[in-house]
């Protein structure tokens, strides 16, 4: 009994990581540009665009860090067109990230009918990196410290981004274009440009977190495969209330939701595959009841920026 709980417990951690670093790279993203002041909606595209690029990529040149470095390409082209059309032909955010969202799910599930008709090619194996020591762990070793190095760097990300946010120039800036853009302007730094460059890098971000869901958690890519996932991301980064750390724990809640039905397995619990999927959504909804209320956003989230404006 106490293997197969532990084994349970391993499978569990394995399933939330590989199902959550999408979520952790995409909310971090999200994060940094409502930071900038832009709702991205179109995370999910983004994500979407990264998944679909990267696995072609990473297929095609037998390269996974190849891919993945196509797959924050990939994002960043979407982010790219969202920046051109919302910061600067001045068209209306949420309207333009859904339509990038259609967009993006449209275009990767023809481009995939046309690079493969109807089959469905595989990566091969992941390489790993295990951390000395700790990867000899029971139960969490395996599961937390033997990853791919792009895990890691994620991970990463997150107290990096605590000390761009806290501690930096490149902080202030992404705040004060957020809350005070008058303000910016007025000290001589392009809103404009820090909006365009936080857009930039939560592309880069989703598409890597794209790329990361079709090539490692995967290892294929199929039309629609997000599932949602651009749009929990979103929530995610509402609820941090701009705090990286926040963001991680909730990706790490909502992979562990999504692994249930590996793990399930495990203890030979057999759910319906409907009802494993539901609990992310309904997570999200319990999520917003207990903290929407204490959700802070930046004053100017959403705005369009007019120079000379108070």
């Amino acid at each position: 009994m106490e293997g197969l709980t532990s084994g349970f417990v391993t499978s569990l951690l394995m399933g939330a990581i590989v199902a959550g670093i999408p979520l952790l790279l995409a909310g971090l993203g999200e994060q940094l540009s409502e930071k900038a002041g832009v709702l991205n909606i179109g995370l999910e595209g983004m994500m979407l665009a990264g998944a679909w690029l990267g696995f072609l990529v990473a297929w095609r040149h037998d390269s996974m860090a190849l891919g993945l470095w196509a797959g924050a390409a990939g994002g960043m082209m979407v982010a790219a067109l969202m920046a051109g059309l919302c910061l600067w032909l001045r068209l209306n955010q949420i309207v333009i990230g859904i339509a990038l969202t259609l967009g993006a799910e449209g275009a990767t599930a023809l481009l995939q009918q046309m690079a493969f008709s109807h089959s469905y090619p595989r990566l091969g194996g992941v390489n790993t990196l295990s951390v000395p020591w700790l990867a000899n762990l029971p139960v969490f070793g395996k599961a937390l410290f033997v990853q791919p190095l792009v895990v890691y760097l994620a991970v990463g990300c997150v107290p990096l981004l605590a000390w761009l946010y806290r501690a930096s120039n490149a902080g202030l800036a992404l705040q004060a274009a957020g809350d005070k853009p008058a303000a910016l302007d007025a000290a001589g730094v392009s809103v404009q440009g820090t909006r365009t460059l936080a857009v930039l890098t939560t592309g880069a971000l989703a598409g890597l977190g794209g790329a990361y869901m079709a090539q490692i958690g995967a290892g294929i890519f199929v039309p629609f495969m997000t599932q949602g996932n651009g749009f929990i991301a979103t929530v995610l980064a509402m609820l941090a209330r701009g705090r990286p750390l926040w963001v991680l724990a909730g990706a790490l809640l909502f992979g562990t939701c999504l692994s249930l039905t590996t793990a399930l397995q495990v203890l030979g619990v057999n759910l319906p595959t409907d009802v494993i999927q539901m609990l992310p959504f309904i997570t999200v909804m319990l999520v917003l009841v207990v903290f929407g209320r204490r959700a802070s956003l930046p004053a100017a989230l959403g705005t369009l920026w007019t120079r000379g404006a108070r």
